[in-house]
């Protein structure tokens, strides 16, 4: 039997036998979006990709929850990011909803009944989408957004003090311990960035920070990522494992 957990690596009989086998269709959602001046545009996208493998792989392995990751979306709404000029591509709003309903559905029409949308971007609103969802295949499918408490997980192996936000001392830790050459390390600074309300429906980070790092990138460092990965996979893994033991309701 092939052991692959990427929905892509597979034969449409092997997803066949696993969707009947109640395996969790786990869909990471990222973006294409500056990061500030010292990591990738794709940054969101990579990270949300390696969260499920990783987590994934050890639900299996500490929980024997069996998990089928679909190829990472790369492309979201990101309208607070158009004003730094370049670095982003922007979907609205409704076009997302529209391409993540499509998927549901047709994971659904497979035989997959729990679906895992795994946002690699907080602003990703999908609340709507998954009631109706929910609502029209009750009994046979099921979609959990789970809400990933990275800030929990920060302040559990740093200064809580520490402002934080986007392409932060979090993100770049994580970035400098999976994939440090992606990281412009003569880049990091701080940009002093001015608070930001995260439920602004009009947020536009440019009004908040010259660079687009929302919070102080200079406290990151490629142990303390070693670290937040660990504690990442482990709660991943947990999360996946309570959604299994889920009701389909």
């Amino acid at each position: 039997m092939n052991t692959t957990i990427c929905y892509g690596d597979l034969t449409y009989l092997e997803i066949q036998e696993r969707a009947q086998s109640g395996w969790l269709a786990v869909i990471p959602t990222g973006c294409t979006e500056q990061q500030g001046p010292h990591l990738p545009v794709d940054a969101d996208t990579w990270l949300a990709e390696q969260v499920c493998l990783n987590g994934a792989a050890r639900a299996t392995q500490q929980f024997g929850v069996q998990c089928l990751v679909l190829p990472t979306l790369p492309f979201g709404p990101t309208p607070e990011h158009r004003h730094y000029g370049s670095g982003f591509i922007d979907i609205p709003q409704i076009l997302h909803e529209k391409i993540l309903r499509a998927m549901l559905e047709s994971l659904a029409t497979q035989g997959f009944s729990r679906l895992v949308i795994w946002r690699g971007c907080g602003q990703h609103e999908l609340a709507e989408t998954i009631r109706i969802f929910n609502a029209a295949y009750v009994g046979t499918a099921r979609v959990f957004q789970p809400d990933f408490p990275h800030y929990g997980i920060w302040c559990r192996h740093a200064d809580p003090n520490i402002p934080g936000g986007h392409a932060d001392s979090y993100m770049t830790s994580l970035m400098m311990h999976l994939r440090p050459q992606a990281v412009r390390l003569e880049q990091i600074r701080n940009p002093h960035s001015l608070p930001v309300d995260w439920e602004d429906p009009d947020l536009d980070f440019a009004h908040h920070s010259k660079t687009g790092v929302i919070g102080d990138p200079t406290h990151a460092s490629a142990g303390l990522g070693a670290r937040l990965w660990e504690d990442v996979q482990d709660s991943v893994a947990q999360t996946l494992r309570d959604i299994a033991q889920s009701p389909v309701i």
